[in-house]
């Protein structure tokens, strides 16, 4: 198959995609847990994606993806908010101290930029450290911005431990798509380039990465601040999605998550954190939600189901996949209509082949 005919395939489907959105989004209730699902798996995409960009294809354990969503979400939600509403929302802090309000689109924008930003500048001390010694600092810098974010000194920027709220949110689920969808496809288009393969090269050994002409300090900067830019981008996302921010939501365990997604993927595929991510919020907010409630036969109450009983048995479950699918869902490979096609031919091919033999004897 042609790349032209590929790039129409694939087009074709991504259009099929969003035209059954649209239908759903008729046909369904707007309350229906399925496009809670979808909204928020799509936004965790994107953040996994871009942590993909850094652990799987650059070979840098970073923990600090929770911070760069919460720079992006208080980005976002701080330059939208109507200069009418800022009085109610900075209450305690006399309106704060901005007091514009700029589009959407460019406050999205200014969230992946900030987020680049504040990553770049960490870059520089801390991207000369390896291995856990690096998760660890990306970590604390995690921890440090939440911690920075609810002090009430700044608190007329980002309104201390109060809530951000009345920002511009969205109620369709396509616009989630749509923006996640353009960001990974960015990406995508990054891991295919010259600086995707010297990101890869770095990965599978630094020392010849470098006798080779590759700047290591550089292209670790620019994988470094690239996938926080993306992870600001979808901490915008989850703003618009919880329709208020605080930044006791943004937890060491937020970005635990996303690893996780990252190694249930496949630490090296992009399409494998994007199916992973939708497996994660269906099992974790819909699937296993009845393991929480109390339930009972006639007058039996069954044991073990209550509050939290949800939780263990997802950690059963990531303990299962995590032993007898090391590699992930993808491992290292990329779901494609080529790949599929690939799949039933070669089937069809060994068929054949057998039958062949059969009838010789």
């Amino acid at each position: 198959m042609t790349k032209k005919k590929t790039a129409i395939i694939n087009v074709s489907l991504i259009v099929a995609l969003l035209v059954v959105l649209y239908i759903m989004e008729h046909i369904l209730p707007s309350t229906a847990m399925i496009f809670t699902v979808l909204k928020k798996g799509a936004i965790y995409a994107l953040v996994a994606v871009s942590m993909n960009l850094l652990n799987g294809f650059t070979g840098l354990f970073s923990l600090g993806q929770a911070g760069f969503m919460l720079l992006g979400a208080y980005t976002y939600g701080i330059l939208t908010i109507p200069v009418d509403q800022r009085e109610f929302v900075y209450q305690y802090f006399d309106g704060g101290i901005v007091q514009f309000a700029v589009p959407m689109w460019v406050a999205l924008i200014a969230a992946g930029v900030v987020a680049a930003v504040f990553a770049y500048l960490i870059g520089l001390p801390v991207l000369r450290l390896k291995s856990d010694y690096l998760a660890i600092a990306t970590l604390g810098f995690a921890e440090i911005i939440r911690a920075v974010f609810q002090w009430d000194k700044i608190g007329p920027l980002t309104n201390g431990s109060n809530l951000l709220r009345s920002y511009p949110t969205f109620k369709s689920v396509i616009f989630p798509f749509v923006v996640s969808g353009i960001c990974i496809a960015l990406i995508v288009m990054l891991i295919n380039s010259t600086y995707g393969r010297a990101f890869k090269a770095i990965r599978d050994d630094e020392i010849a990465a470098e006798a080779m002409g590759i700047n290591l300090a550089h292209h670790k900067r620019m994988a470094f601040t690239i996938s926080s830019f993306f992870a600001g981008i979808s901490g915008a996302l989850l703003a618009m999605y919880q329709t208020t921010i605080q930044a006791s939501m943004f937890k060491s365990a937020m970005t635990y998550e996303i690893l996780l997604i990252v190694v249930i993927g496949g630490i090296g595929s992009v399409t494998g954190s994007c199916i992973s991510s939708f497996l994660f919020i269906i099992f974790s907010e819909w699937i296993l939600r009845f393991l929480d409630n109390d339930t009972y036969i006639g007058s039996f109450h069954v044991p073990l189901l209550r509050s939290g009983f949800r939780k263990v048995v997802f950690s059963f479950i990531i303990m299962i996949i995590v032993l007898f699918f090391r590699q992930g869902i993808m491992g290292t490979k990329e779901f494609s209509v080529q790949g599929i096609i690939n799949f039933f031919t070669g089937k069809s091919r060994k068929k054949k082949a057998v039958k062949g033999g059969d009838s010789n004897e």
